[in-house]
């Protein structure tokens, strides 16, 4: 597998520290409010990477963190007259509920919260002071980065570029323009923690490259995020663990292009802000997984109300594939399969080579879906209840197993009542002998119980309204 390292800038073969193991580290949400939308693109597709390594074989400790104690947080707390965990537990809620319609914990993940590693935090600290990497200012603690090596390597920015044009934050209490905080000193009605430099909180960079040491290891195989973390807050997370440990941090780092909105970048101020839980009023949270998917990571892909509506239908086609497998097999009396079925079957190892091809191709989930599509289109020409039961069993099993790669085609047919199958029968039947004014009334009458019917190529299909 191939996979571009954003250190590097080039693809490279993939190669994990220990044989047949994985570990991914992504850095997570800052619990303070919803998810919007551009924070639901690395979490779908780095699980989705997750999936893949799980799908060829690999065991993979995957860790999402969550920043519980944070600015946002704080000044959220004080808007509302509550306390800091009390915002942090509301939210870290409301996220592991879009987490669940987006499928990010179908497969085990690890949620560490700074709050819970504050003493690994202080010893990290405390090794860089020794190391005179760090120092005390006022209370503050910062890294030193005249002791960080190649500073700048991640992100490709350049430092005396950056402080002529006041790219960093200016203080008197550091030595050096860039020097960043590890520890903030403690402030009046904020969460504080005893340290042997004073009471404080860490500061945001530290949080991810304690926790990434503490349950992955000093090297870790992958460190994942958004595109716009590379600087400073990768770059910093580079600095302070390759001082703190001895040895390179990642040897991989992915990051994933960002999104617009209408073809414009989203913002509230431009009202084109989407959290993930105002997209679920309209959309099942597997289109909005779908629809992340089907463009390459590393590229911009843009958000619209209309790609969800063609992302939804796409969705529905892949339903569609898979219930007419369910019926027939259902309907079949045929038991086992025959030398000319078998042959069939085989030939289906091309759209499985071609799927295997663009995940193992720096995760190219467009092109994946499009061997998936390719499968369906030949399931929906060649397969019906005509065809053996373990025939189709095996190609239903094939169908799930690759859609389990990127997560979607989970959901569960919902089961409606017999007089309503026997309705969409009887309109059916009206249907082929041309009795159209009988099966506009049923579609009407079916309408009014909540049911809407659609006509494919593959059958009717039915929703609730």
């Amino acid at each position: 597998m191939k996979l571009y390292n954003t250190l590097t800038r080039k693809k490279e073969d993939f190669v994990p520290i220990k044989e047949g193991e994985v570990g991914i580290y992504t850095c997570g949400p800052t619990v303070y409010n919803f998810i919007h939308v551009g924070n639901a693109r690395p979490l779908v597709v780095f699980d989705t990477l997750r999936r893949h390594f799980e799908y060829k074989g690999l065991k993979v400790k995957f860790v999402v963190n969550f920043t519980d104690i944070d600015d946002k947080i704080i000044n959220k707390a004080k808007d509302e007259g509550v306390t800091v965990s009390d915002i942090s537990e509301r939210y870290i809620k409301e996220f592991k509920k879009d987490a669940k319609g987006l499928h990010l914990y179908d497969y085990e993940t690890l949620n560490p919260r700074a709050t819970e590693h504050i003493n690994e935090i202080i010893a990290f600290i405390k090794t860089l002071i020794d190391k005179k990497a760090a120092y005390v200012s006022n209370g503050d603690v910062y890294f030193d980065i005249s002791y960080a090596k190649d500073y700048g390597k991640l992100s490709k920015k350049n430092i005396e570029d950056l402080i002529s044009g006041h790219r960093v934050d200016i203080n008197d209490n550091k030595k050096n323009p860039m020097d960043f905080a590890l520890w903030k000193n403690k402030k009046e009605g904020e969460p504080f923690w005893e340290a042997p430099w004073g009471e404080g909180r860490p500061g945001w960079h530290i949080e991810c490259s304690v926790m990434a040491k503490t349950l992955i290891g000093d090297n870790i195989d992958i460190h994942t995020g958004g595109e716009d973390l590379q600087f400073p807050h990768h770059e910093n997370e580079i600095a302070q663990s390759e001082t703190c440990n001895g040895v390179p941090f990642a040897n991989y780092w992915l990051h994933n292009g960002m999104i617009t909105v209408d073809n414009e970048k989203m913002s509230k101020s431009k009202g084109n802000f989407f959290t993930v839980r105002e997209i679920a009023e309209e959309f099942d949270l597997e289109v909005l997984r779908f629809f992340l998917l089907t463009t390459q990571y590393r590229s911009p892909i843009n958000f619209s109300r209309e790609v969800m509506e063609q992302t939804k239908n796409s969705s529905k086609r892949l339903y569609n594939a898979k219930y007419k497998l369910e019926d027939a097999i259902e309907k079949s009396s045929v038991e086992k399969i025959s030398a000319e079925e078998e042959k069939l079957y085989k030939s289906f190892d091309r759209h499985v080579e071609k799927f295997e091809n663009a995940m193992d191709d720096d995760l190219n989930t467009a092109d994946a879906i499009t061997a998936i599509f390719d499968l369906v289109k030949d399931i929906n020409l060649n397969l019906d209840e005509n065809n053996s039961k373990e025939m189709l069993e095996k190609t239903l099993e094939l169908l799930k197993k690759l859609t389990r790669v990127l997560g979607i085609m989970e959901g569960e047919r919902e089961e409606i009542s017999e007089d309503i199958e026997n309705l969409i029968k009887e309109r059916n039947d009206a249907r082929k002998n041309k009795d159209f004014a009988k099966s506009d009334e049923i579609r009407d009458k079916l309408k009014k119980m909540g049911i809407e019917i659609e006509d494919t190529r593959s059958g009717t299909t039915w929703k609730r309204i």
